[in-house]
């Protein structure tokens, strides 16, 4: 059974950069069986980036829309997993205004970082917590899940001005606070055919160029990504081909 020791140590050996900015996309069935369960992975990810800034995604794009359009920050429940819901109700956490792509935040600078987002109409704006994640150097932690749960490419799509990618016409979104004050924030959605079912298509490529790696925590399978190196290569990648993750078709190799 892990611990919260073990994954303390798990995490050391995985060279995260315990004063860095950390975003975990997860899978808690995956880690396996940990005493104390989800608030066990928790505690072992905030104490080890105590003197730095953990990030989850608290997203609610499957739920809120033009049908069910009001986004409550205390109570919208995040449809990503038990660690996000669970994490964005912890003390000191914050949680961001998006509607649908919201994250939440531990630690040095949380406030800052997630203060804004509700000024766009994009999912992943390069202003937004999406884009400080490149501004911080930060590091992404895919932990059992694989690059289709890597939201920060959406904000590489976003950067390039991928075309068709998003809904023409914005929704009519509102986020309501705990106060009760309601802020409008119309929201264009991310439509296909392009997909973040697609992403898989660079796996090897980061691996091999150095932007990620792999490792374990717990039972699970993890892919550490670098955010400047991951832009540095899909950025010239989606310049050359938009359409890059618009099929499930292999990389082409260059001769």
């Amino acid at each position: 059974m892990h611990t919260k020791s073990s994954l303390l140590k798990e995490l050391e050996d995985l060279g995260i950069d315990r004063k860095g900015t950390l975003l975990v996309h997860s899978s808690m069935k995956s880690i396996g069986e940990v005493e104390g369960g989800a608030d066990t992975v928790l505690d072992a990810l905030s104490e080890y980036m105590k003197e730095g800034l953990l990030v989850l995604p608290t997203h609610t794009w499957s739920y809120i829309n033009a049908k069910n359009p009001r986004f409550e920050v205390e109570n919208s429940p995040s449809c990503v997993g038990i660690l996000p819901e669970m994490f964005r109700k912890r003390e000191g956490v914050i949680r961001s205004y998006h509607p649908t792509h919201s994250v939440a935040a531990l630690g040095k600078d949380a406030a800052a970082f997630t203060q804004g987002d509700e000024r766009f109409d994009t999912p992943c704006h390069r202003e937004s917590a999406w884009g400080k994640l490149l501004d911080r150097k930060a590091t992404i932690m895919l932990l059992g899940v694989d690059l289709r749960r890597n939201t920060f490419i959406h904000g590489i799509e976003e950067w390039v001005n991928v075309p068709d990618r998003f809904s023409e016409k914005p929704e009519a979104l509102v986020t309501v606070l705990g106060d009760g004050t309601e802020i409008p924030v119309p929201s264009r959605r991310h439509i296909g055919p392009a997909s973040s079912e697609y992403f898989w298509k660079v796996d090897d490529l980061l691996v091999e160029q150095g932007a990620m790696y792999k490792g374990k925590l717990g039972d699970a399978v993890v892919r550490v990504c670098d955010t400047v190196k991951l832009t540095d290569i899909i950025s010239p990648m989606l310049q050359e081909n938009p359409y890059l993750f618009f099929d499930n078709e292999p990389l082409q190799q260059k001769a």
